[in-house]
């Protein structure tokens, strides 16, 4: 099970809708005071809070993590590695006290999707990174991810992995191509088709499926996408929402065509090879899901000492082999490349891992739901997905 998989969409009663929607005063902090006294130099740990399933293990032994001994083998920096974040909202509740009273939340280094990286870096609650310490992400990180709206030059977040939101399908069941966005909704696909239920998930493929412009959509263009869904619905065109529950439905057969993230698909072609992914003609989602050192860290400077080794190509690749989902390192795919490893070879060949030009061509970085937009527009999405 991929971590993209298991995101949820955010509810209007979210942690951060409490913070931003409902006349509670957003607790911002200022640069000066979001760094803690850095006990990295005597103290050779961190704490590093990730998803599951998210890293790579040993073959023999899952409770061994090969990239992570290795960091520890090379700088004498031990990693507490704990898989605590299963949803995004979740976890935002769980440090969000702690955060907005200005104290420490026990973890050096987090995993969180953009888009609440984004409220991690609108609320002042992300430490910025020494880029003078991370020569790596200064030489490696994908252009096409190193300077997103709402963390411009990428100074508070790094990219741990990314991916694209697209459309699966079963080809061989459905006896033809799809193409593009509009084509999940032709009449043969009627009751055959699911989306994701999760607003921040699902808008964005959806929009361009429309025309829009994702990179400045309205909220106008929004209120016109939920008036189409809406329409879908009612005529049980969208068979349901789901989470992760669309993979299960695309290998048995009872979903024909769904929007879905590119790893889950590399994982279920293993299995079976009539299933394929489309980054549609129209345009599909790039997203990220970000490293962040949130305020008060212990161990900054150990913290920033990892995010750095995971761009070393070598590393990268190691970690991309395992995951499959879009490398943020495009460096990492000469090394499998030139790994003699038939596997690694096909890995490093895959666009869904490393997107050709022609792929990145049609890929482009959502906008984010700004603060005062999210709780009217999570109200309406959540009344059409039935949460």
């Amino acid at each position: 099970m991929s971590r993209r998989s298991l995101l949820r969409g955010i509810g209007g009663a979210g942690a951060g809708a409490l913070l931003t929607g409902c006349g509670v005063p957003a607790a911002y902090v200022e640069e000066g005071d979001r760094a803690g006294r850095d006990l990295s130099a005597r103290d050779r740990t961190l704490d590093f809070a990730n998803w599951p399933l998210y890293i790579d293990t040993d073959d023999d032994d899952t409770s061994k993590r090969p990239t992570l001994d290795a960091f520890r083998k090379r700088t004498g920096i031990s990693v507490r590695y704990t898989e605590e974040i299963n949803d995004n909202d979740e976890f935002f509740g769980k440090v969000s006290p702690s955060l907005m009273n200005h104290q420490e939340t026990g973890r050096d280094l987090i995993v969180v999707s953009d888009w609440m990286a984004a409220r991690f870096v609108r609320l002042g609650w992300a430490q910025e990174m020494d880029r003078a310490a991370q020569p790596n992400v200064t030489r490696h990180l994908d252009p096409q991810l190193n300077s997103p709206a709402f963390d411009p030059g990428r100074l508070h977040s790094v990219p741990w992995q990314s991916g694209i939101t697209g459309i699966a399908y079963n080809r061989r069941k459905l006896g033809r191509e799809l193409r593009s966005t509009g084509e999940l909704w032709a009449d043969d696909l009627r009751g055959r088709v699911t989306l994701l239920s999760g607003l921040d998930e699902s808008f964005a493929l959806l929009m361009l499926g429309e025309g829009v412009d994702v990179t400045r959509w309205t909220g106008d263009d929004f209120h016109a996408l939920c008036e189409r869904i809406e329409g879908l619905v009612r005529s049980r065109h969208i068979r349901r929402f789901t989470g992760n529950d669309y993979i299960k439905d695309l290998s048995t057969g009872d979903v024909l065509a769904c929007q879905a993230y590119s790893g889950d698909v590399i994982q279920l072609q293993a299995d079976n090879p009539d299933i394929e992914f489309v980054v549609p003609e129209e345009g599909a989602e790039l997203w990220a899901e970000s490293l962040v050192v949130p305020n008060l860290a212990q161990h900054k400077s150990n913290a920033e000492k990892l995010v750095d080794y995971y761009y070393e190509p070598e590393v990268a690749a190691e970690l991309a082999a395992w995951v499959n989902y879009v490398c943020p390192v495009p460096a990492a795919q000469d090394v499998l490349a030139d790994s003699g490893d038939e596997e690694l070879v096909a890995l490093a060949e895959d666009p869904l891992i490393f997107p050709d030009a022609a792929m990145r061509g049609r890929l482009a970085i959502a906008r984010d739901i700004a603060a005062e937009e999210r709780q009217e527009f999570a109200k309406r999405w959540n009344s059409i997905v039935g949460l």
